[in-house]
């Protein structure tokens, strides 16, 4: 395939858009920031994750060599690491905290978490990264890289840490505008002393004082200790890329400090550019507000065992329309999560879906005028709306577009569609960005009548969804699902396939 060259994307470090141009002809180098896993992953989570997912699967789709790094932290990602006040690495480890909370140790809290955000991802048709790395796993690399940032004097030590020194490196601030001047010491914490510059943020956390009960440790030259959350990412994106990066991808919130001070110490370490675009997402918001524990808005995609958040597919949502309601936004947009978006994009995947159906059992035998659909005007505003910075809304839009002309044509008893099998492969062609067809087993295939008792539980279903009892309504649907049928809704009512 011939390779894309028309993409602009938005970069974050220059604040406007620019031409995509990979660091070596037809390959890119991704690296995605991937889950804290102390918790279960959020809608939000997934928000971020799906853009860099769909930014994936158009650069394979347009002929790239796409490989995606996306790390897991599972140590140093401290309470207050956001914000002005994570320079100062105050707080506890996410992982530590989780570990007491459940009464386990922080791996056994990791591995747990872990195993149910793979499994949204891949409910999500998220596409597994090339490779997974996690920071209690590249230790070595993480003191190799400390140390030389320290024989550079780029670093330093003092009573309780290894510190990067910000001021010996003047492009600070460039990506988040937080420049030396502007930041403001002790913001909401103490400012240690010792630091040459209040802004001066941990790369190794010595074992002592407030973290000497902390119980993920290794024997360092500075003494026992864990890396910084912002060391991790730079350690395991240069061990598995590179030097130089073709895109970093993350939500907004990684901006400052985080990925201004990954910057910093990759750039001081290596001598070389460290990312060329910087690709980051908007927050979405739950119904007009902040996503927050307190307000009792954190929704998973799938059930959680302990019942902590409500999630999507007991309100009776498949995944995949949450998938598509991503696709219905623009990445840099200001998102707002709504129980009626989620309504409205499911019917959506239902339309796709229905359609591709349709397409593969299309009778043969139907009579009438035959009419040609020209799918070449959806393909062409599909390339140039994904082309202007992933303008998912509007691609999605000529897809759409596609499936309500066919379905015209379809629905006429008076009309034949010509071109059923070039439609069915244009549709799938967008689908290798898109992953929001289902293709289960079985479809296609022209089988017995649906049986009677899948029609009875699938309005049992229905009428349990009209009732709002979505808890009911989820265990009719897992119960079809296990007999080898599927049931998506409809405006008006539902339809089963095999």
């Amino acid at each position: 395939m011939e390779q894309l060259m028309n993409l602009v994307l938005y970069n974050s470090l220059t604040g406007k858009k620019e031409k995509f141009e990979p660091l070596e002809k037809g390959k890119v180098r991704m690296y995605s920031c991937g889950p804290t896993v102390y918790d279960y992953a959020s809608i939000g989570n997934m928000w971020s994750y799906l853009t860099a997912d769909i930014l994936r699967r158009f650069l394979e789709y347009s002929g790239y060599e796409v490989r995606q790094i996306k790390n897991i932290t599972d140590v140093g990602h401290f309470t207050d690491d956001e914000g002005a006040e994570g320079l100062e690495a105050s707080g506890e480890d996410k992982l530590e905290k989780a570990a007491r909370r459940e009464k386990k140790t922080p791996l056994e809290i990791a591995s747990h978490y872990i195993k149910y955000y793979k499994r949204d991802e891949a409910s999500l048709n998220i596409l597994a990264p090339h490779f997974q790395p996690r920071p209690t796993q590249e230790i070595d690399e993480i003191i190799k890289i400390v140390g030389e940032l320290v024989r550079k004097g780029f670093a330093y030590e003092i009573n309780d840490g290894v510190y990067f020194s910000i001021e010996k490196f003047p492009e600070y601030g460039r990506l988040s505008g937080n420049t030396l001047d502007k930041i403001k010491a002790g913001a909401r914490v103490e400012v240690n002393k010792e630091k040459k510059h209040p802004a001066d943020f941990a790369i190794w956390i010595k074992r002592t004082g407030e973290n000497a009960k902390h119980t993920l440790f290794w024997k360092s030259p500075w003494g026992d200790g864990f890396p910084g959350w912002h060391i991790e990412c730079t350690a395991m994106a240069v061990k598995y890329l590179g030097d130089s990066l073709d895109i970093h991808t993350g939500g907004e919130d990684n901006i400052f400090p985080h990925h201004e001070c990954e910057i910093a110490q990759s750039q001081a370490y290596t001598g070389k550019l460290f990312v060329k675009y910087w690709v980051h997402t908007r927050h979405l918001k739950i119904q007009g507000e902040k996503m927050s524990k307190s307000l009792g808005n954190v929704y998973t995609i799938l059930a959680v065992p302990d019942k902590r958040y409500q999630s999507l597919e007991e309100r009776g949502f498949e995944p995949l329309a949450f998938r598509m309601l991503r696709l219905g936004a623009h990445y840099r947009s200001k998102a707002n999560f709504t129980w009626q978006g989620m309504e409205q994009a499911q019917k959506n995947l239902g339309k796709i879906n229905d359609f591709y159906l349709e397409l593969l059992n299309y009778p043969k035998d139907k009579t009438g005028k035959e009419i040609e659909l020209d799918t070449s005007a959806a393909l062409d505003r599909f390339k140039r709306a994904m082309n202007d910075d992933l303008n998912t809304p509007l691609a999605l839009a000529s897809v759409l577009a596609m499936v309500r002309a066919g379905n015209e044509i379809i629905n006429d008893r008076t009309l034949v569609l010509k071109n059923p099998g070039q439609v069915k492969k244009q549709l799938e062609d967008f689908d290798r960005v898109l992953a929001v067809l289902y293709r289960r087993a079985g479809e296609g295939k022209k089988g017995k009548e649906i049986p009677q008792a899948i029609k009875d539980m699938a309005q049992k279903r229905q009428t349990a969804r009209e009732n709002k009892d979505f808890k009911t309504a989820d265990e009719f649907r897992k119960k079809i699902e296990a007999d080898g049928f599927f049931i998506t809704d409809k405006e008006q009512g539902f339809k089963i396939g095999r």
